[in-house]
């Protein structure tokens, strides 16, 4: 897969389930999904005790709140861990100056406010991989990029705090979650994203070192730190194994060629597009059980409370249905109504636990 232009990105995605090979509910008869659900919800009443034994799964702050602020801003990123998230994501990408900052995509048009700002006019380009022009975050300093302001990347969505926040850089998000403590009272970790790592490569920047230096500065370095290192390329995650003993995690658009066993060669787990979990019948695909299998944790993207997939009724239909196939965490653009889904699994088996 190409990563200066996937076939499917989590910005088109869209949080419905879709027609990727052999996984979309959104491909399954209507009735024969709901009968599915159905099964869950009765056995749910029947025996409120028997929760999945991954009860509890991470809580992944999608690009922090986008649902409500501008995607990784420091305003969205303290309200997703506000509303219960365990990890917040950035994605990562560099400047020209050699900086990681957090932006989903090289490209700033869609992000930030770049479009207005008439000095940036003539640093609208065409690059190979993208369509069109485009500003790009490797043509602009650190410094340039600090004066720009992020904006809502979906257009459904609230535009209320558009031009108010600033970009990021990897050490501030860092410093964000070290300064924070969860709703269950834990450290918050951070789930950083190396973006195009084999683009960035090919333009002398370095994401291994930089981002593993940047992981020695702020003392999370070492096994047990609340980190994840996700990438859909798997080459880097393959020379990190070799430097690293942090949670590497291989993120899959689709099912072509995938082999658990040989992930687990280099990685700790996986991060699947989440139709890829589930049969056209509604029921599990056998990638979780495959996964779990060769040692792997499951953590699929993305979950939308605003986008739901049109055969569930509201947002805990679609977390509990992914709950009992048994996930280990997930990615979702609304930390608060993942949070909400769990406290009433442990409301319903009669735990104390959040």
């Amino acid at each position: 897969m190409s990563q200066q232009n996937p076939p499917l990105s989590r910005r088109h995605v869209l949080g419905a389930l879709p027609v990727l090979a052999g996984a979309g509910l959104v491909a399954c008869q209507p009735k024969t999904l709901l009968q599915q659900m159905a099964k869950h919800e009765a056995k749910n009443k029947d025996n409120a005790m028997s929760e999945p034994q991954n009860a509890q799964p991470l809580i992944i702050a999608h690009r922090g709140a986008p649902g409500y602020l501008p995607e990784h801003t420091a305003q969205g990123y303290d309200l997703a861990i506000r509303m219960g998230a365990d990890y917040i994501e950035p994605d990562l990408v560099f400047t020209k100056d050699g900086h990681l900052i957090a932006r989903h995509d090289h490209y700033l048009g869609t992000t930030t406010d770049v479009a207005t700002r008439p000095e940036f006019a003539n640093r609208k380009t065409i690059k190979d991989g993208h369509e069109g022009e485009e500003w790009f975050s490797e043509d602009f300093t650190l410094a340039e990029i600090k004066t720009l302001r992020a904006r809502q990347a979906m257009e459904a969505r609230s535009h209320a705090a558009d031009g108010q926040f600033e970009i990021l850089t990897f050490a501030e998000v860092i410093k964000i979650a070290k300064g924070r403590t969860s709703m269950q009272g834990n450290p918050v970790g951070i789930y950083p994203e190396t973006k195009l790592p084999s683009y960035f490569k090919s333009l002398g920047y370095d994401f291994e070192t930089e981002v593993l230096r940047s992981l020695a500065d702020a003392g999370w370095d070492q096994p047990g730190s609340p980190v994840f290192i996700q990438s859909f390329e798997d080459g880097i995650l393959r020379s990190m194994r070799g430097k690293t003993e942090l949670m590497l995690v291989m993120l899959l658009e689709n099912a072509d060629g995938v082999d658990m066993d040989a992930i687990a060669t280099y990685a700790n787990g996986i991060g699947p597009y989440k139709g890829l979990l589930v049969n056209e019948d509604g029921t599990s695909s056998g990638w979780i059980e495959a996964a779990h299998k060769a040692g792997l944790k499951v953590h699929p993207w993305t979950f939308r409370s605003d986008q739901l997939p049109e055969h569930f009724a509201n947002a805990q239909a679609e977390y509990d249905f992914f709950f009992d196939l048994g996930v280990d965490g997930l990615f979702s653009d609304f930390a608060n109504d993942a949070r909400a889904a769990i406290l009433a699994r442990a409301a319903r088996s009669g735990t104390n636990s959040l």
